[in-house]
Order: structure tokens, then sequence, then C-alpha cells
């Protein structure tokens, strides 16, 4: 009997034009997901692999594990071979996609065109693979489904992805984008300088560029105070926080307050 194609959440409501929560993580353990769903206050979990150890494997338990929960699931994939991997995680079962190191027109083009079902894109049905089991997972009619509802999101954090803006705005397809400081710094010649005033000033052109133009500017964030600046800016989609950030914070805090204690001994 063929399985019913799970809802991608995250699709559901920006085209509802409901505000969205995500967090990251670096962890590829199936039970992160799970315990986070248990939380039942995230929409999304984005995977971190372009900073995570992972195999492909990871990618369909990732994706077993979001399926268990009311979330959808997101990856962050390297800029290369990032059209490999958005088909294997798509064919994985993970929902969306967020690209990096994005330039111009002609790389949002290409991770458009990763996601899509040809003939409108250049992503084929692989009846080998988690989603299509040879047709048990879902029909022919769920993968162009699948890949329709592909969230594609873009990482603008280059110097010239912020001069080439409106061209890779405008490409279709386009549903999200996501300013990097860090890197963008980088570019600059200003490496780590994240809060200096040429970086900011990109970071509101980016988010009121794409406001202007329908398309969802997310902000990452740490702390739920955080997102005020950003909510007075007019967005309402955010990340927040990464799971080995917050393990190191607890760890670090913690482990320094009972060191003082135990000092005294």
């Amino acid at each position: 009997m063929e399985e019913q194609m799970r809802e991608n959440k995250l699709r559901n409501l920006m085209e509802k034009d409901r505000p969205t929560l995500g967090t990251r993580v670096l962890i590829p353990w199936p039970g992160v997901m799970e315990f986070l769903g248990h939380t039942n206050e995230y929409d999304y979990v984005e995977f971190l692999s372009e900073y995570a150890p992972y195999d492909l494997h990871d990618f369909d338990n990732f994706a077993r594990a979001a399926e268990l929960t009311d979330m959808s699931s997101m990856i962050k994939i390297d800029q290369e071979p990032r059209t490999y991997l958005a088909e294997r995680a798509l064919m994985a079962g993970i929902q969306n996609i967020l690209f990096v190191d994005i330039r111009n027109a002609e790389d949002a083009r290409e991770a458009v065109n990763a996601v899509r079902a040809e003939p409108d894109g250049i992503n084929g049905i692989r009846m080998d693979r988690r989603r299509e089991y040879v047709g048990v997972h879902s029909t022919a009619e769920d993968h162009v489904r699948m890949c329709e509802d592909a969230v594609v999101a873009l990482m603008i954090e280059k110097e010239s992805a912020v001069e080439n803006l409106e061209d890779i705005l405008a490409v279709e397809g386009v549903d999200m984008v996501q300013f990097g400081p860090a890197d963008y710094s980088l570019s600059l010649g200003k490496p780590g300088k994240t809060d200096h005033p040429e970086v900011k000033k990109a970071e509101e052109k980016v988010i009121q560029t794409a406001l202007g133009m329908d398309v969802r500017p997310r902000a990452e964030i740490r702390t739920p105070e955080d997102a005020e600046r950003y909510i007075d800016m007019g967005v309402t989609d955010f990340s927040l926080e990464t799971d080995v950030r917050i393990l190191y914070g607890w760890w670090k805090k913690n482990g320094a307050d009972l060191n003082e204690i135990l000092s005294d001994i």
C-alpha cells in the first residue's frame, strides 16, 4: 500500500503567511530530533551538514526521526557538490534545503534547479532511494509535489551576493534568505567584525530588499530577546540557537561554578 505523502510544515506556514521557528543541530543522532519534537515548540529542525561529520545514512535517519514528530526538516549543505547533496537529501526525505555561498543569480538558479523536478528543474525520479522505494513510499506525482514544496533558502553572506541581491531575489523559486554576518565580514576583509557598521548596513539591506521583493528573510538568533530588533524590521522567520553552542555554554558556566565551590574544599 502506498504511504500518504507527509506535509511540509514549513512550506504550509509560509504559504499562510505565518511566523516560523526553527533550531539548528550539528549532532546527527536521530534522538536529538525526537526529543526536540517532544518540546512541541519548533516548526522545523535544520541539520548543519556544512559543519558536521556525517554519512548518507544520517540523511535517511534524520528524515525518519523528523517524520515521528510534528516538525519539518531542513539541511544546510556545502557549496560543492551542492546539486548532489540537495538531491540526496531530498530523496532521503529531508524537506527543505539551505544553500550556502551564493554569489550571483546564476548560483541562485542552480540552487533552485537542484531542488525542483524536471522539466522545471533537474531532479529526476530515483526509485532506489528512501523517498521512492520502488514506488512504495511515494508516487511520481508525490515526487513532483515534494520538489515543489521544498523551501529553497539561500545564504547571503558574500560581498558579491549583496551587490547582486536584487538579481538573486528575482530568481523564480527562491523562497527564503538568511544573512551571514561572519562570512560577510570575512569577504569584506574584516574577519570576525560582525558588528561593524558595514556588516549591519548590509544585513538591513538584505532584510528590507527581501521583504520588498516578497522573499522571506530569516534571522538566526541566540535568545528570544534577540528577535525584537528583527521583528521591528518586519522579520517573522527565526532560527533559535545551535545544539553545540547550547551544550558548550552550559558546560562552561556550570563547570566553572562547580570548580569554584570545589576550590574551597
